[in-house]
C-alpha cells in the first residue's frame, strides 16, 4: 500500500505540474509568464493570448486535476484507505499545479486545477461555488476575489453535499494553498490596487 500511494501520488503530482498554459503561448511564440499578471493559468492566458487558448488552457487544467482522481479511483478497490489515496493524490495534482517541477517549482495558483479534483468528488458542491464564484466577479468585478470566496467554501459545501471528512480535510489543504498563492492579490485588494478584469488589464 505505501509504495502504491507513493507512485500514485508521484504521477499524480507530474500530471498536475504540466504548465499547459505555457506550453500553448510558447505554440504562438510567446512566453505568458513574462506578459499580463506572469500567471501561467487560464486568465492570464485568456488576456494575453485570446479567449481560444484561455479557454483550452482552463479545459486542460481542470483535465489534468480530475484525471489521476479519476484514474486512481478505477484502479483502487473500495475501502477507507483508498479514499485517502484518492483524495492525496488530488491534492498531489493541485501541488504540482502550484509547484511544478518542469518550471523549477513555480506554476499556477491552482483554482483551474482544484475544480477538476473536486469535480470529481462532487459536482453539485462545484456548481454551488461556480455560483457564488459568478457572484462575486459580477458584483466586484475581480476574479481573484471570486477565486478567493469560491475556494474558501468548497470544503464546506463538500460536506453538506455529502462528500467523506477525508475528501474535505483534503479540500481545506488546498483552499489554504490556494489562498496562500493568492497572497499578492489579496493585498492589492486590500489596498484597492486591484485591476477589474473590466478593465482587461492585468489583475
Amino acid at each position: 500500500m505505501i509504495l502504491t500511494l507513493f507512485v500514485a501520488l508521484l504521477l499524480s503530482y507530474l500530471v498536475g505540474a504540466i504548465p499547459f498554459g505555457l506550453l500553448f503561448s510558447r505554440a504562438v511564440g510567446k512566453d505568458v509568464r513574462r506578459e499580463g499578471s506572469g500567471n501561467i493559468g487560464a486568465t492570464n492566458v485568456n488576456r494575453v493570448l485570446g479567449k481560444k487558448l484561455g479557454i483550452l488552457t482552463l479545459l486542460c487544467d481542470v483535465i489534468k486535476g480530475f484525471l489521476p482522481v479519476f484514474l486512481m479511483a478505477f484502479y483502487l478497490p473500495p475501502s477507507a484507505d483508498s479514499v485517502w489515496i484518492i483524495a492525496l493524490c488530488g491534492l498531489a495534482a493541485v501541488v504540482g499545479h502550484m509547484f511544478s517541477v518542469y518550471l523549477g517549482f513555480t506554476g499556477g495558483k491552482g483554482v483551474a486545477t482544484a475544480l477538476g479534483v473536486f469535480l470529481f468528488f462532487s459536482p453539485l458542491a462545484i456548481l454551488a461555488a461556480l455560483v457564488l464564484f459568478i457572484g462575486v466577479v459580477y458584483m466586484s468585478g475581480f476574479v481573484s476575489a471570486g477565486s478567493l470566496a469560491a475556494t474558501a467554501v468548497i470544503p464546506l459545501f463538500l460536506f453538506l453535499f455529502g462528500s467523506g471528512l477525508e475528501i474535505v480535510f483534503v479540500a481545506l489543504v488546498i483552499a489554504i494553498l490556494i489562498w496562500v498563492k493568492h497572497s499578492a492579490n489579496i493585498k492589492r485588494l486590500i489596498a484597492g490596487e486591484e485591476k477589474s478584469w473590466k478593465s482587461k488589464e492585468t489583475s
